[in-house]
């Protein structure tokens, strides 16, 4: 299999993320290495050609989908198979929301483009994509390296625009209910990366002309039947980089307040507009990934139920075409002894997946209850480290082990991922390539490469996307 193009800048670290690159990024390292490398990873021109038509074209069977779930699938089917709360039932079946800010994780490579995943409550990776990718661009252009430099550009220059339109969209259909258009922006103020990412979406709804503030996680207080507050000034609308999925379990730890339920609550009764909307919170779940496929296969069948068939012949072309053989048990591919990967349904960074490459047999059943062997993952089994004492930082790590580990299981057919090698601090990394996609608005906006383990995890390194254009051919002589 071919290895995707990477082009090295000739910079060291330091050399190129510093001044202005260092305080719009200040994460360019994280957990002790450098997160955001000194190179491009490079795409064809009708590689993004096809991704934007193809992310486009998944999307809105994700949104047609949801739409499905939240009029015709009964509550149980949200709580069983999707694992969502059911404090957060009455949140998700709210309709007619415009779009939010989607990022789908898609594999590039020689067998072709597969969507893996949809991130769709709270993505991240918007400052590097939207500002990081253009300043390299921009410092290999104006250093004039090489004559076959003028020939890469930037697929995600239209990002800052996208974001702009989403979020006047969604304020606007929040003002017509009577909510205004103040927009409060928060998260956990000392989680550099996401509060880096809240702050760049706030500037640039700030540009687009709406008065904003942002008012960290720690600071807001709900008071019973009243509503959410910041600094004494009632909240209407409401931006959080905080996933629904933790936000409803959350108590004030003096009274035992429900806190995340009361404001659950308050959203469902169109008291508050969030953003992303929490109708996000379905397609979310990876389980949500499996219904797609389930309705896909099901689809002659679906007359039966609704009095009308989901998919049309293009919709079913770009599932077979572009997304992947996805269950709640792993049966199918254990009796074709097929390589498939276990998924936890509110998986993140790639924590509570496993990839199974070479099932042996059906006694494997168990996997379908989540004890999945042999399992093969970047991350340390920290579950599994022999007992005895550990440190604060390891008793957290086994504990958000456990919570990911925990969690019911999706699981998807294995789709080989593209080798890569690029230059970091630490040597040369040979990994592999995850392409994260943002669909904005419901449009294509930007690309997010990460080179990682065959899982990509929080360790991956972010190298920014450069497309090639294609040289005319040479003339005949």
């Amino acid at each position: 299999m071919s290895m995707r193009t990477i082009r090295q800048l000739p910079y060291e670290h330091d050399e190129l993320f510093k001044g202005e690159i260092s305080r719009r990024i200040p994460y360019h390292r994280m957990y002790g290495k450098s997160y955001c490398v000194p190179a491009l990873t490079v795409y064809r021109e009708s590689e993004l050609a096809e991704l934007q038509t193809a992310s486009e074209a998944v999307h809105r069977i994700y949104r047609k989908v949801q739409q499905f779930v939240q009029r015709y699938m009964p509550d149980e089917y949200l709580v069983e198979r999707l694992g969502i709360h059911p404090g957060l039932l009455r949140a998700a079946r709210m309709e007619a929301e415009p779009d939010g800010i989607t990022r789908q994780d898609w594999i590039v490579g020689e067998a072709g483009i597969k969507c893996i995943e949809n991130n769709t409550d709270t993505p991240t990776g918007i400052p590097e994509v939207a500002y990081l990718e253009g300043k390299l661009l921009e410092v290999l252009s104006r250093d004039g390296i090489s004559a076959d430099d003028n020939a890469l550009h930037g697929p995600s220059s239209g990002m800052d625009e996208a974001i702009q339109s989403a979020l006047t969209e969604l304020i606007h259909f929040y003002s017509r209910k009577g909510l205004g258009t103040k927009v409060y922006f928060t998260c956990y103020d000392w989680h550099i990366e996401d509060q880096t990412n809240t702050k760049y979406i706030m500037h640039l709804c700030e540009q687009a002309g709406f008065e904003v503030v942002y008012a960290p996680l720690e600071e807001l207080e709900i008071i019973p039947n009243e509503g959410l507050h910041h600094r004494g000034e009632q909240i209407h609308i409401l931006y959080r980089l905080y996933p629904l999925e933790y936000l409803i379990d959350d108590r004030e730890e003096d009274t035992g307040l429900e806190v995340g339920q009361a404001l659950m609550d308050m959203v469902a009764d169109g008291k508050i507009g969030l953003i992303n909307p929490p109708q996000h919170i379905i397609t979310q779940s990876k389980g949500f990934t499996a219904t797609v496929w389930s309705l896909y296969e099901r689809n002659e069948q679906t007359p039966e139920f609704c009095g009308f068939r989901l998919f049309d012949d293009r919709e079913l072309e770009v599932i077979r075409t572009y997304l992947l053989p996805t269950y709640f048990e792993p049966s199918v591919f254990m009796q074709n002894k097929e390589p498939y990967v276990a998924k936890g349904i509110w998986g993140r960074e790639g924590k509570g997946t496993h990839l199974i490459e070479h099932p042996q047999s059906e006694e494997m059943l168990k996997g379908a209850l989540g004890e999945v062997e042999p399992a093969q993952t970047d991350n340390p089994d920290l579950l599994h480290q022999a007992d005895g004492p550990r440190t604060p930082e390891q008793e957290e790590a086994v504990h958000i082990a456990a919570y990911y580990e925990g969690q019911p299981k999706i699981y998807q057919r294995l789709w080989p991922m593209q080798s890569a090698e690029v230059q970091t601090e630490e040597g040369l990394f040979h990994g592999y390539v995850l392409t994260g996609i943002f669909v904005i608005g419901g449009r294509f906006a930007g690309v997010l490469p990460r080179i990682g383990e065959k899982v990509t995890g929080d360790m991956a390194y972010y190298c920014a996307a450069a497309v090639a254009t294609v040289p005319p051919n040479p003339p005949v002589i």
